[in-house]
């Protein structure tokens, strides 16, 4: 799985900024040679300097003391950069391509993933992977020159020493591979906590108004708090994790210095060995165990940052099944003079059936209405036709062409939907008319759906914000923005789901005659529980329990003295 995460990475992120990341691995060397540079220049500094006196060496070793800070201060600065600019490239790519892979996905896999787990994954897990670019990177690229060049000094110097220094090593390989696996398991479920406290705040600013009318503030921060409580136990226990590794580290290094010291002092004191060799070669095995320190950590690093993607690869392996056909016909020629028509369809949630065989037709420029209690299969028709859910059963077409053998852009070019929930973003009234749309006839569109009526009242007119989900607008004002969008839509087939269900009396004759002059000359469906609202429909079909039960006008229906003579009976009584 790891072999496979990283040619990923390799493929489709890092291999693009090749040249930038061949530059800064050419700093990180020049930075960690330094080191061996440096561990070298201590013999002549104690040995012809500090011992000898020789007042010619001090100008030389004064001058390649001060040339090696420059060099490691220039290639340290030029490649944290580089790798940074590398790290921040990638991560953006990561999200774009996360989110633009979400957004291709069906609708069932948001309705099985909460919003603060896919914005953890989206933000989280992608700044996560970012973070490790510099550290991996630059443990390979600076870090193990620096081993290396030091290492070599103390060969040269003396290698029993060396053989000393690291006799401790190999012993402790075993807790550090057994803590390298806990590091990526507490990384792991350290990423799915923050998914789950990033969906509580989600719920919470998204239920607000919800939270205040029940008055459960106290409530939701106490669910609020656990989920915290859960979060930074397990940042604590990542961190123990990571800092477990340098710890092992430092017992190599303690066990290693107090072997040479007790071996070398006393060849030193006996004349075997210089000062100036001794402090060398201390010099470079100090020198090393900061870059071995940084390796550790980067096997720490790494493991939590293969946590972070396998989550992420784990949405890239989710496809959609409902996509285009391999060779999609083109829509109807005249789609606004072709008829709707469902065919024997059934659809059911995992194992809860929803529509039973359902079949009726829409016909062209005229109004049919949906009827029947909650939970009837309404809402689940207008999924089916616009191909937000396909049934397993069944077919629908417009203009006998079958929905799923048109292009998902070409058969959603069909259709304006507008819901009783109208859905805003925090951007302009103009740009949520407008979104991809030409703007041409936006006026037009405004004066159409009485958007014009309110607009003087706003402080920027069309210019205003809608706020954080329409929060700004009333509901009325909403769906006279959501009608807007439908007119400059230009759509030859409307969907109406209880447009305006939840309005004023007011609001609700604007919206209504807004929804008239949208409907004229279009195939419209619409879903309404308010059947005062419906009575002029060409046609009404009645649902239960996802099964077409009558369909006719409202005085035939009434006449008929059946289900929808019912439920009007029980509407007008109450």
């Amino acid at each position: 799985m790891n072999d496979g995460l990283v040619r990923w990475l390799w493929r489709d992120y890092l291999r693009r900024h090749l040249p930038l990341l061949f530059v800064a691995f050419i700093l990180m060397a020049l930075e960690g040679g330094m080191l061996g540079l440096l561990s070298w220049i201590i013999k002549p500094m104690f040995d012809q300097v500090f011992v000898a006196g020789d007042r010619g060496a001090i100008i030389w070793v004064a001058l390649g003391v001060f040339g090696i800070f420059m060099v490691r201060a220039l290639a340290g600065f030029g490649n944290r950069v580089l790798m940074s600019a590398v790290g921040q490239k990638v991560s953006a790519a990561l999200q774009s391509d996360l989110l633009r892979h979400m957004l291709r996905l069906d609708s069932a896999f948001f309705q099985e993933n909460a919003p603060g787990v896919l914005i953890e994954r989206v933000r989280g897990d992608t700044m996560a992977v970012s973070t490790v670019w510099h550290t991996v990177l630059g443990a390979l690229g600076r870090d193990v020159v620096a081993l290396l060049s030091l290492f070599a000094v103390a060969l040269s110097i003396d290698w029993v020493w060396t053989l000393i220094a690291v006799a401790a090593a190999p012993v402790l390989m075993g807790p550090m591979v057994i803590l390298q696996r806990w590091v990526r398991n507490n990384a792991r479920h350290g990423r799915e906590v923050a998914a789950n406290l990033a969906t509580r705040l989600d719920e919470s600013f998204h239920g607000i108004d919800t939270i205040k009318l029940n008055a459960i503030e106290d409530y939701e921060t106490k669910r609020f708090d656990t989920a915290l409580a859960r979060y930074v136990r397990a940042l604590i226990r990542t961190e123990a994790s990571h800092a477990g590794i340098p710890a092992i580290m430092d017992v190599v290094a303690a066990v290693g210095f107090l072997g040479v010291l007790s071996y070398g002092g006393l060849q030193i004191i006996e004349g075997d060995k210089t000062v100036g060799e001794f402090m060398s070669f201390f010099t470079a095995m100090a020198l090393v165990f900061e870059p071995l320190r940084r390796i550790g950590n980067v096997a720490g690093t790494w493991q939590a940052a293969m946590a972070s993607l396998e989550r992420l690869y784990a949405v890239f392996l989710e496809q959609p099944s409902i996509t285009d056909p391999k060779t999609p016909l083109p829509p109807p020629a005249e789609p606004g003079k072709a008829d709707v028509v469902l065919n024997a369809v059934t659809f059911a949630y995992d194992d809860a059936p929803v529509l039973r065989e359902t079949s009726f037709v829409a016909e062209a420029g005229k109004t049919t209405a949906l009827v029947g209690a909650s939970g009837a299969g309404k809402s689940t028709v207008f999924r089916i036709l616009t191909r937000l859910a396909d049934p397993q059963e069944g077919t629908a077409s417009v203009g006998g062409i079958g929905i799923c053998d048109m292009s998902l852009s070409g058969l959603r070019d069909m259709f304006a939907v507008v819901t009783q929930d109208a859905q805003m973003f925090d951007e302009s009234i103009r740009q949520n008319v407008v979104l991809t749309q030409d703007a041409e006839r936006l006026a037009e569109a405004l004066d159409a759906a009485h958007v014009s009526d309110f607009l003087p009242q706003l402080a920027e007119g069309a210019d205003t914000r809608a706020g954080p989900r329409g929060s700004s607008l009333s509901g009325g004002q909403r769906q006279r923005v959501a009608i807007a969008r439908a007119v400059l839509r230009d759509a030859p087939i409307l969907l109406l789901d209880e447009a305006t269900s939840a309005l004023d009396a007011q609001s609700e004759a604007l919206v209504q005659d807004a929804l008239d002059r949208l409907a004229q000359g279009r195939t419209t469906i619409v879903i309404a529980h308010r059947l005062a609202t419906i009575r002029r429909a060409d046609k009404i079909v009645v649902m239960d329990r996802g099964r077409v039960v009558e369909e006719g006008t409202h005085e035939a229906l009434i006449k008929k003295d059946g289900y929808y003579a019912q439920l009007y009976a029980l509407q007008f009584d109450e």
